[in-house]
């Protein structure tokens, strides 16, 4: 009777406590408001030459309301052609600053923040906050002609920005940021990631979601395989939107179970390994499967680029399985004659950035050749724009704390490439070292920065706030189901003609919020994820066990493992 009471006891009381002790995420100590000590359009006279260059300087201060707040809002150009903005808070200043990345190949001003859904100190408008355009227009493709713009992209702009938009905080509320902080997603990541390996004192916490670290490849190769892989002799996709349906839910009938919870997620990708050959016509069929073309684009599309010589991989890896259904619009058209996203971005980048030397302005994709002395040349501008150096010795020991994070259904950038370089850390430093400043975190059924069939609404900068300024790690971070409704163009490309939706508003600090009774559920550090306990509601998050995941790879074989081994930067 008394073991029956026990377990009774603990089957109530054990979600309960996970859910007190592990999902309500500690908030940071809090600081007082700081008012501003110089008017507004005092900082107009700012002087960044000093930051910047001859040139250098702000090109308007003026007072603006956003989301029912008072904002200073400072507009300015670093030399030669930097953009950037910061919003400074007039009467809730808590004494924090974060800066935001920007997605695909920048070109404009995005303070639209994400991985922060329901923060408290970042909804009451108590951060100052800042982004740049990254040195360039969104009309001006060819921006990589010009040297000085290369470098501007690859790492100067958003350090730059750190280090005006800090003096302007010391100027306007005569006192420096207690705690500055950087949060960016997809090139945003991999921002975040060039800000912790060169300028290491730059930030207390870098929040990188969705990294481009591997910038040379992303676009040059894997995007570019994605879009000819599926195209037929005559430039047609073989694989069309409509279809992703049928091929994801072929998948999941195979590896959905395979995590431990049956839920239309899989949270165990790597050890998914489906037979596709279930999805090909019979004898006379011509509808709901794929015909022999189709098929074979399919396994190149999952498995991505190879040297046709060696068999040699190019990338990391492809979309994992599970991510099927947002592949549309990404590299699988609505029709087969219409464009994608993944053709826009390779070309501008393939025609302008990769290569020393640029291509004829006609570069088109079909001259892409996809083999060692390719890569070879792709690999010449590695130490400029990529951030996969796993040496952060420096970042460490100035204190910084670095959260990685990635959703498992990533159309756009592998999240193999974050798992290389967590991996890599942990090489390069140790376990224990690596685990005394970062985390990883991957979220099953979550797309490219937001959205998906998984829950994507999260919020990492309250836990690296408590990181950061308390001195606690974090453990378990909750996780959301986003509304239909809810978009976020956080992170999302843009500055090569592949635009965010005109749904995707990207007004100024438009904060992300939690729905009312939204599904919810843990993530943990990798490589631990999180499964159904088998009591209670599944949509609760307190009702969720932590596992570790059936497959970790130390490493990941292909052509650019000598990316994730220390290297000197270009300037």
């Amino acid at each position: 009777m008394a073991r029956r009471l026990f377990r009774l006891l603990t089957g109530v009381l054990t979600p309960l406590l996970f859910s007190l002790l592990w999902l309500s995420p500690a908030q940071a100590a809090p600081l007082s408001v700081v008012k501003p000590a110089v008017s507004c359009d005092s900082l107009q006279q700012f002087n960044l030459t000093a930051m910047g260059g001859k040139g250098s300087r702000v090109t308007a201060a003026t007072l603006t309301t956003i989301n029912h707040t008072e904002w200073c809002k400072v507009e300015g150009t670093l030399a030669p052609e930097i953009g950037f903005r910061l919003l400074l808070p007039t009467q809730s200043w808590n004494q924090r600053y974060m800066q935001l990345g920007c997605g695909g190949l920048c070109g404009s001003i995005n303070l639209q923040p994400g991985a922060a859904a329901g923060c408290a100190p970042l909804n009451s408008n108590g951060f100052a906050v800042a982004a740049t355009d990254m040195g360039h227009k969104e009309s001006e493709q060819d921006w990589g002609n010009d040297p000085q713009k290369r470098q501007d992209f690859a790492w100067r702009s958003q350090h730059l920005t750190a280090v005006a938009a800090k003096a302007l905080i010391a100027a306007f509320y005569q006192q420096k940021a207690a705690w500055s902080y950087f949060n960016g997603c997809s090139d945003g990541g991999r921002e975040a990631l060039v800000e912790a390996q060169r300028f290491p004192e730059d930030f207390n916490g870098v929040i990188a979601g969705a990294a481009a670290m591997n910038f040379q490849v992303q676009n040059a190769m894997y995007h570019a395989w994605q879009v000819v892989s599926n195209h037929d002799a005559n430039g047609k996709a073989l694989i069309v939107a409509q279809d992703l349906p049928l091929i994801h839910q072929a998948v999941l009938a195979q590896c959905d179970a395979l995590d431990g919870q049956k839920d239309g997620l899989i949270a165990a990708p790597e050890a998914c390994h489906p037979d596709l050959n279930v999805l090909a016509c019979k004898a006379n069929q011509t509808e709901n499967c794929l015909n022999p073309a189709q098929l074979g684009a399919l396994r190149k599309l999952y498995d991505g680029p190879r040297d046709s010589k060696t068999g040699q991989r190019l990338i990391v890896g492809g979309p994992q399985y599970g991510s099927e259904l947002a592949w549309a619009g990404v590299f699988i058209p609505q029709q087969a004659d219409q464009p994608v996203m993944s053709e826009m971005i390779s070309l501008a980048s393939l025609r302008y950035v990769n290569f020393k030397t640029n291509p004829a302005p006609d570069f088109a994709l079909k001259d892409v050749k996809f083999d060692e002395a390719t890569f070879k040349k792709l690999s010449e501008l590695h130490p400029l724009y990529d951030a996969t150096n796993p040496d952060l010795r420096a970042f460490a020991s100035a204190g910084g704390k670095l959260i990685i994070w990635h959703g498992w259904a990533d159309p756009h950038i592998s999240p193999l490439n974050s798992i290389a370089y967590h991996q890599a850390l942990g090489k390069e430093l140790g376990n224990t070292q690596r685990d005394a400043f970062e985390r990883l975190y991957l979220l099953p059924g979550v797309y490219h920065c937001s959205n998906g069939e998984g829950p994507s609404l999260v919020d990492f900068l309250t836990p690296m706030m408590n990181w950061v300024e308390n001195g606690n790690a974090p453990g378990a971070v909750v996780t959301h189901q986003a509304a239909p409704q809810q978009h976020n163009s956080f992170g999302q490309p843009t500055g090569a003609g592949g635009k965010p939706p005109m749904m995707m508003q990207r007004n100024d600090l438009q904060l992300e919020t939690i729905p009312a009774g939204a599904a919810s559920r843990p993530v943990y550090p990798y490589p631990e994820y999180a499964v159904w306990s088998g009591k209670g509601d599944e949509k609760q998050a307190a009702n969720y066990v932590r596992k570790t995941l059936p497959v970790i790879h130390s490493h990941y074989i292909w052509a650019g493992e000598a990316f994730y081994q220390p290297y000197h930067f270009v300037q």
